[in-house]
């Protein structure tokens, strides 16, 4: 017989063993969804050249700022695809005409503007001829992206600087709202408003280090609201994390592998060198944050305006400024007629037509902010249609319906307007198609100058139609003949008389009278009446004959009655 002699605590162990393994199988078998901002498709590593891929959280990053901005920090054609939406650029520097570096900039923040205020009023700009050198902005730009996987929208962000003297000290405002100022002088004050949900980038760095921390704000509320103190996101080096952050920022210093001079491939300009294509040390900032992940998505950012600072405080004197367009939102339109119908010519019920205006965020995450604006409506006739008689309503075509009608909110992220009646204008038959145009109004923070016209102009369409009918109308025109006889076969000669009385007796007056009329050889005479009866009458005649020979004229006949009953008419269908 064989025995087996457990230790003690064999089972527990044993049972703890196999919790362990169960968990690591669980863990290989489960997706894990990365919230990082530079584990993606994008290289935050301290340069602009995707050709120094890098490869994070196991996967390599083959894209970077020169894969969408060219030699002039135009647009690269093409570039926006798989996830990446928006792109901006703006060029803050400008050359002598004999290539030097120009020191004066119009984009300046005037002193006292702070980012704990609202924009108007509260922030101004001014011209400065002699900017400092380590806060001078070269360019600025920035790219939003969506990524497939869990459809989370991340912003990427840079800045050049002209010099790296110091410490520096650098924001990025993501704004909803067309914001701006450029002066030429004296103070300016800017346009524009905070909007809730406008996002505060405060990032600080040192001269030969890396990124020390960086931290994102939100704005809370309207022009009336106030800049949320309490950071929503917080972050550090990108080169110093191994991914899964949810924001990051770093420069072209510190940490390997870009810890040196740099070069782009547009125009930029360092105090050292001058105008050219380098960026020495520390002179290169650029981060990401994934706005989904710290429930900061959603938000249609038009414009971002990057800053140089004394600190990282909320209340730093702000220096420089460069201002770019990012153009998150976008506005699309659609247009419904009341009625696709055949309509018959002439018909005087209503025609109108209703414009869906829908606002949408290039992320595609969460409900955009309703367009606010006007729609003009116009409707196209056969001639106008676009082929005449067959095509549809194009843009410029047709004749404007009433007046520009101000939009209202239907559900939240769409507006709708509904133009006048058109019914008036059907004057011939044909096909005819309506047309809308949206101007967004100058006050609307997200769609600042967007325009849309009818994105389905096949469905603007309907037929004004005729229809052939009959009616028939029955009239009666009574006339009488008189035969006038001698006794013994006599030649009768005169005349006759006719009275034709609306009475059934030869009562009353006469209506009309005929004659004398001269009988012929037969002895007959006929009236000759033109007046039609068009309605149920009773008629009488009474005949007269007045004798011009020797036959004598004999009494007056007696009196005839005629009742023509209703007219049965054909009135069509």
């Amino acid at each position: 017989m064989t025995s087996s002699i457990r230790k003690p605590g064999g089972r527990r162990r044993l049972r703890v063993a196999l919790l362990v393994i169960s968990a690591l199988v669980f863990a290989l078998l489960v997706p894990v969804i990365a919230y990082a901002v530079h584990d993606l498709q994008f290289q935050l590593d301290g340069d602009v050249r995707a050709s120094t891929t890098t490869s994070v959280g196991g996967t390599t990053q083959a894209l970077d700022w020169d894969s969408f901005f060219d030699s002039s920090g135009n647009p690269v054609s093409g570039s926006l695809t798989a996830g990446f939406t928006n792109s901006g650029f703006d060029r803050d520097f400008a050359t002598n005409s004999d290539g030097s570096f120009n020191t004066a900039d119009q984009t300046t923040f005037s002193t006292g503007s702070k980012d704990t205020l609202n924009i108007t009023p509260g922030w101004q700009c001014n011209f400065d001829n002699n900017v400092n050198s380590k806060i001078d902005i070269m360019n600025a730009y920035a790219l939003a992206y969506t990524n497939p996987a869990n459809n989370h929208q991340i912003l990427y962000f840079a800045l050049e600087r002209n010099a790296n003297t110091g410490d520096g000290n650098v924001a990025f405002w993501f704004l909803q709202d067309n914001a701006g100022c450029v002066s030429a002088g004296p103070s300016v004050a800017f346009t524009g408003n905070h909007a809730d949900g406008d996002l505060l980038v405060v990032s600080s760095f040192t001269n030969g280090g890396g990124v020390s921390t960086i931290d994102v704000y939100r704005w809370d509320g309207g022009a009336s609201g106030s800049l949320n103190t309490n950071p929503a996101a917080h972050g550090v080096d990108c080169k110093s994390t191994t991914g899964n952050d949810a924001v990051c920022a770093t420069t072209n210093s510190g940490p390997l592998p870009i810890t040196g001079s740099i070069t782009t491939p547009w125009p930029t300009s360092n105090k050292q060198d001058g105008p050219g294509n380098t960026l020495r040390t520390s002179e290169f900032f650029e981060g990401g944050v994934d706005l989904t992940a710290k429930n900061l998505g959603g938000k249609c950012f038009n414009v971002f305006i990057a800053d140089t600072r004394s600190s990282q405080s909320l209340t730093a004197t702000l220096f420089d400024f460069a201002r770019g367009r990012l153009g998150e939102c976008s506005v699309s339109l659609t247009t419904a007629p009341s009625s696709t119908a055949d309509r018959l010519l002439g018909s005087t019920a209503p025609i109108t037509d209703t414009a869906y205006i829908l606002g949408s965020t290039s992320a595609g995450g969460g409900t955009a902010p309703t367009p606010t604006g006007t729609v003009t409506f116009y409707l196209c006739s056969p001639a106008q249609l676009t082929p005449p008689n067959t095509g549809t309503c194009t843009d410029a075509n047709g004749t404007q319906v009433g007046s520009p009608v101000t939009t209202s909110e239907s559900v939240p992220g769409t507006a709708t307007a509904t133009s006048a009646d058109a019914q008036s204008m059907l004057t011939v038959l044909g096909k005819y198609c309506f047309r809308a145009h949206f101007d967004a109004a100058s006050n609307d923070p997200n769609y600042p100058g967007q325009t849309a016209e009818t994105g389905n102009p096949a469905a603007e369409c309907f037929n004004v139609t005729s229809v052939a009918s009959i009616t028939t109308a029955q009239k009666w025109l009574p006339q009488d003949t008189a035969t006038v006889t001698a006794s013994g076969g006599a030649t009768v000669a005169g005349t006759v008389t006719f009275s034709l009385y609306e009475s059934a007796n030869c009562s009353g007056n006469a209506v009309q009278t005929f004659g004398p009329i001269t009988v012929d050889s037969n002895g007959q005479a006929v009236t000759s009446n033109a007046t039609y009866y068009t309605t149920a009458t009773t008629i009488s005649w009474r005949a007269t004959f007045t004798s011009t020979n020797s036959v004598g004229s004999g009494s007056p006949s007696h009196c005839e009655t005629m009742t023509v009953n209703p007219l049965n008419n054909d009135t069509g269908s």
